[in-house]
C-alpha cells in the first residue's frame, strides 16, 4: 500500500481534504462578515492575513483567496486599516453601528449592537439624552485599553417621550427630578406647562423638545398630576407611569366587551364536550374574582378518576383582529401591585363572562385525564367544553378539608391533593428544582396603610392546583410536539427554561461553600444537588439569600416557538394554557391548539416569535412593577418603627456600608461604615467581608445582626439603620469580638440625656479616604445599583482585578456571575 510522506495511505487523501474543505476551506463557508468579526471581537488587536486564515481554519486556495477579498473589500469600507508591514487592524474612528441603550449608571450607558463582537460604553455626556432601549446611531472609538467607547449621533426611536417624578416649582419655572435612579437628566417645565401641579407633586411629564447640546435641558410639560409625592395614591400611580402601564381601556374596546353577548346558544353547547353533570370547583385566593380555572372530579367503572382541568375559554369571545385582541396584545399580562390589579381585559369578560364563577353554564376549554390511583394517565383530551362549577373555594377553605377531613365536597379534595402529591414527588425525582420565591404580601387599612407584612405561606391546597395546572401545561405542549413526528414541527407557544450556565453554577458554588454548604454540580446531578442545599439550609437565616441567589444562577424563563425543555420543571415540553384571562402567551396556545384539532397545517412561526418575543418583555416590566410597588409598601411600613430594633442578615456590602436584610418584614436598609465609630472600616470583597483596621473586627456577609431603625426615606424608598450587635461571624471560621456595637443614637442618648435628632439620609456615599490603610481606588466606586461593565453582556469580572467591589443582594448576580 501506498503511503505519503505523513504515513497516511494516499487513497485517504480526498477524504482529508474534504475534512479540510468542511472545516472552512470552501469559499462558500467564508463570508465577510465572519472575517469583521474577528477583528470587531479583538478590538486594538493587529492581525497578519496568515492569522486570519489560521483563525478561520482556511486551507485551500479557493479559501485564502475568498479571505483576501474580503479583507480588501473591509479596508475600502473603512471598517479595517491596514498597517505598513501589511497587517490589519480594525477602525473605529469610521465605523457607525446601530444599537439599544441599555443604562448602567447616571455617570454612563452600553449600546448593544448586533453589529459588533461587545458592547459600546458611551457617557451621558455623549448620549444626546437618549434613555433605556432607545434604538441609536452610535460612532465608535477607542476608550481605555482596547475598548470601545462612542458617542451617539441621533437617536433613531424613542421608547416613550414620558417621565415620571417629582416636580420643584420656582417663582419663574419648574423642573421634573425623574423617580428612575440611574436617569442622568432633570426636565426643564415652563409655566405654561406646570398644569395644576403643586411644589412636590408627583407627574408625568411629556418632553415636547430635546437638545442638542449636553449642557442644555430638555423641555417637557405636565400631562398628568399624581398628587403629593409619599401620598399612596400618587405613588402607586407614579410606578404605573413609570413602567408604562395603562390606567384605563380604551372606549372602543370597552364598547366592544360591553357589546359581547351573554348567552350561550345551543347551537355553541351542540359544538362541545358537555361536562355539566360532573362534579366541579375552582380553588382561588379569598379575594379572587377572576377564575380561570376549575377542576373536575369522577370515579370511572373500572376504578380509575376522570381527572378535568377547565380553562376559560377567552378565545371564544376576543376574536382576532378586534381591538380587545389587540389590547390584550398590547398588554400581554395582567399586573398584580399591592393595592390592585390592572388587567389585560375588562372587567366584563375578566370578572364576568370568562370567569368560572359557580352556579353558571361556563365555555371551557379542557384537558381531561383518566388516572389511577398511582397518578398514572391511561387517556388524555383536549378540547372545547360547558362546565357548571358547583362550589368556589378559597385555598383556606380547601386547606381546611385537607386538614380535618370534614366538609364538603372533602373526599373529592383528598382524592385530588393525594394524586396531586404523587405527580410532585414524580416531577422532583425526575429532576424539578425545590426552590420557590419569596412572596411578601400587606395587609392595609381603609386608607391603604400597611399595618401588617408578612411572607405568604404555601400549603396543601396551593400545592393541588398548582400540580393539576403543570399537569395541563406539560401535556397539552408535549400533544402539539408529537401531532408531527416527521419534517418541521407545529408551530406552538413554549415556556422554555434553558439549563444554568456551568461558570455560573460554579461560581455559585464556590459562594455557598463560604456558608458551609457542599454543591455537586458535576452533570446531570445539577437539580438533586440544588433541591439537597434547599433542605439543608431550610429555616437557617442565610436560607433567603442563597435561595435567590440559586433563582438567579438559572437561566430566566421565555416564551418561544423553539421546542425546548423546562429544566427547572424537568419537563421536556411546557407551554401556558392555564391562565388565559391574564396572559396573552396563553391565548395563543388556546388558538393554536384549537386550529391543530381541526386541521394539523403549521401557523407561520415568524409570527408567533414575535408575539412571544413582545409578551416575555411586557412579563418582565409587569414584575418590575409589581417590585416597586412591593418596595415602596415595606419602606413605608418601616416609616413607624424608627427606633426599634430587628433581627437581621448582612444581605450585601459596599464601600460605604452594610446592607441588611430584616426577617421580620423582608426589608433592606443600610448601615453606612462611617455610623460604626469604633473604628475604620474597609470593604474586602474577595472574602466577602468589612475589616476594621485597628481592632480587626469583621463583618461577614450572611452574618445574623441585629439592627435599629435610624431614619427611613419614603421619596427615595430607602431605610437607614444602626448596628446594634454582630451575633455570628464566628459561623465560618471568622474572628468573634467579645465585645458588641452600641448604635450610635444609644450614645447620643446617653451624652445628651434624650434621643438623637434623625439624620437625614445622605443622597451621595461618602467618598472613600486614603486612611491609614493608603487607599485610593484605581477605578470609580460601584454603587449599589450594580457593578461597573465593559459590557453590558459582561457579568462576571473578576473580583481579583480589585478587591474593593461590593457585594450586595442586587448586584451579586452581576458580579459573581450568576
Amino acid at each position: 500500500m501506498q503511503r505519503n510522506r505523513k504515513g497516511r495511505n494516499a487513497s485517504e487523501e480526498p477524504k482529508e481534504d474534504s475534512r479540510r474543505k468542511k472545516k472552512g476551506g470552501l469559499s462558500e463557508d467564508i463570508s465577510k462578515q465572519r472575517v469583521n468579526q474577528i477583528f470587531a471581537k479583538n478590538l486594538g488587536k493587529v492581525f497578519s492575513p496568515k492569522q486570519i486564515l489560521r483563525r478561520l481554519s482556511v486551507t485551500t486556495q479557493a479559501g485564502r483567496e475568498q479571505v483576501y477579498d474580503h479583507l480588501k473589500q473591509l479596508r475600502k469600507e473603512g471598517d479595517i486599516m491596514l498597517l505598513e508591514n501589511g497587517d490589519y487592524i480594525f477602525n473605529p474612528e469610521t465605523k457607525i453601528v446601530t444599537g439599544k441603550v441599555d443604562l448602567a449608571t447616571p455617570k454612563y450607558a452600553f449600546v448593544v449592537s448586533e453589529e459588533l463582537g461587545s458592547d459600546v460604553r458611551v457617557f451621558t455626556e455623549k448620549l444626546k439624552f437618549a434613555m433605556d432601549d432607545d434604538l441609536v446611531k452610535v460612532k465608535v472609538s477607542y476608550g481605555r485599553g482596547d475598548k470601545m467607547e462612542g458617542e451617539v449621533l441621533e437617536v433613531l426611536e424613542r421608547k416613550r417621550e414620558d417621565i415620571v417624578g417629582r416636580i420643584e416649582v420656582s417663582d419663574r419655572f419648574a423642573f421634573l427630578v425623574p423617580d428612575y435612579k440611574k436617569l442622568y437628566f432633570d426636565v426643564f417645565i415652563p409655566m405654561d406647562g406646570i398644569k395644576d401641579a403643586q411644589n412636590g407633586d408627583k407627574v408625568l411629564v411629556q418632553v415636547t423638545e430635546w437638545p442638542s447640546h449636553p449642557d442644555k435641558k430638555p423641555i417637557g410639560e405636565v400631562i398628568r398630576v399624581f398628587g403629593q409625592a409619599g401620598e399612596h395614591e400618587a405613588e402607586i400611580n407614579s410606578i404605573m407611569a413609570e413602567f408604562g402601564l395603562p390606567f384605563e381601556f380604551p372606549k372602543e374596546v370597552e364598547a366592544e366587551s360591553e357589546a359581547i353577548p351573554e348567552e350561550i346558544t345551543q347551537e355553541e353547547i351542540g359544538r362541545r364536550r358537555d361536562m355539566r353533570h360532573i362534579t366541579t370547583f375552582t380553588i382561588d385566593p379569598v379575594d379572587a374574582k377572576d377564575f380561570d380555572d376549575a377542576l373536575s372530579i369522577t370515579k370511572l367503572e373500572n376504578g380509575n378518576w376522570e381527572i378535568g382541568v377547565h380553562i376559560a375559554d377567552v378565545t371564544h369571545y376576543v376574536q382576532p383582529n378586534t381591538r380587545l385582541e389587540k389590547e390584550a396584545y398590547h398588554r400581554a399580562t395582567s399586573v398584580y401591585l399591592v393595592d390592585r390589579t390592572i388587567p389585560m381585559l375588562p372587567e366584563r369578560l375578566s370578572n364576568g363572562l370568562c370567569s368560572l364563577r359557580p352556579n353558571e353554564d361556563k365555555l371551557t376549554f379542557s384537558a381531561v385525564f383518566e388516572m389511577d390511583d398511582n397518578g398514572g394517565i391511561h387517556q388524555q383530551w383536549f378540547g372545547k367544553t360547558i362546565i357548571h362549577s358547583d362550589r368556589r373555594f378559597a385555598y383556606e377553605e380547601a386547606q381546611e378539608r385537607i386538614e380535618t377531613g370534614e366538609g364538603d365536597f372533602v373526599e373529592e379534595i383528598l382524592t385530588l391533593n393525594r394524586l396531586a402529591k404523587i405527580l410532585k414527588e414524580r416531577r422532583f425525582k425526575n429532576g424539578a428544582i425545590s426552590f420557590e420565591t419569596v412572596e411578601v404580601k400587606f395587609k392595609l387599612d381603609e386608607n391603604n396603610k400597611p399595618t401588617q407584612v408578612f411572607v405568604k405561606e404555601r400549603k396543601d391546597a396551593h400545592k393541588l392546583i398548582e400540580e393539576f395546572m403543570l399537569l395541563a401545561n406539560r401535556k397539552v405542549a408535549e400533544f402539539v410536539f408529537n401531532m408531527k413526528k416527521k419534517g418541521e414541527r407545529l408551530t406552538m407557544v413554549y415556556r422554555t427554561h434553558a439549563e444554568p450556565d456551568p461558570e455560573k453554577l460554579e461560581n455559585f458554588s464556590n459562594f455557598a461553600g463560604r456558608f458551609g454548604y457542599r454543591l455537586n454540580i458535576q452533570e446531570n446531578n445539577v437539580a438533586e444537588s440544588l433541591n439537597s442545599l434547599g433542605e439543608q439550609m431550610e429555616g437557617k437565616p442565610e436560607q433567603s439569600i442563597l435561595q435567590n441567589l440559586a433563582i438567579r444562577t438559572m437561566a430566566k424563563a421565555i416564551y418561544t416557538t423553539e421546542p425546548k425543555g423546562h429544566f427547572g420543571l424537568a419537563f421536556p415540553h411546557y407551554s401556558h394554557f392555564t391562565s388565559p384571562i391574564r396572559r396573552y402567551p396563553d391565548m395563543m396556545a388556546h388558538r393554536l391548539i384549537e386550529q391543530y384539532l381541526a386541521k394539523p397545517v403549521s401557523a407561520p412561526k415568524e409570527e408567533f416569535e414575535e408575539r412571544c418575543q413582545h409578551s416575555s418583555d411586557m412579563e418582565k416590566r409587569a414584575a418590575d412593577a409589581e417590585r416597586a410597588s412591593i418596595k415602596y409598601k415595606q419602606v413605608e411600613y418601616m416609616q413607624d418603627t424608627i427606633g426599634r430594633q430587628f433581627k437581621g442578615i448582612v444581605s450585601g456590602l459596599t464601600e460605604w456600608g452594610l446592607y441588611v436584610l430584616i426577617e421580620e418584614t423582608n426589608t433592606e436598609g443600610m448601615v453606612r461604615l462611617t455610623d460604626l465609630e469604633d473604628d475604620f472600616y474597609e470593604l474586602d470583597a474577595k472574602n466577602f467581608r468589612v475589616i476594621g483596621q485597628k481592632n480587626k473586627r469583621m463583618i461577614t456577609f450572611g452574618d445574623e445582626v441585629t439592627v435599629e431603625v435610624k431614619a427611613v426615606n419614603l421619596m427615595d424608598r430607602n431605610i437607614d439603620l444602626y448596628l446594634v450587635t454582630e451575633t455570628n461571624s464566628s459561623r465560618y471560621g471568622l474572628p468573634q469580638e467579645e465585645d458588641v456595637y452600641e448604635s450610635r443614637a444609644r450614645k447620643k442618648k446617653a451624652e445628651k440625656g434624650g434621643r438623637a435628632k434623625q439624620e437625614d439620609r445622605a443622597k451621595v456615599p461618602p467618598k472613600p479616604r486614603k486612611g491609614k490603610s493608603g487607599y485610593i481606588p484605581d477605578k470609580p466606586v460601584i454603587t449599589h445599583e450594580g457593578p461597573e461593565r465593559t459590557s453590558a453582556n459582561e457579568e462576571t469580572p473578576d473580583s481579583s482585578e480589585s478587591p474593593h467591589v461590593p457585594i450586595t443582594k442586587r448586584n451579586i448576580r452581576d458580579f459573581y456571575g450568576f
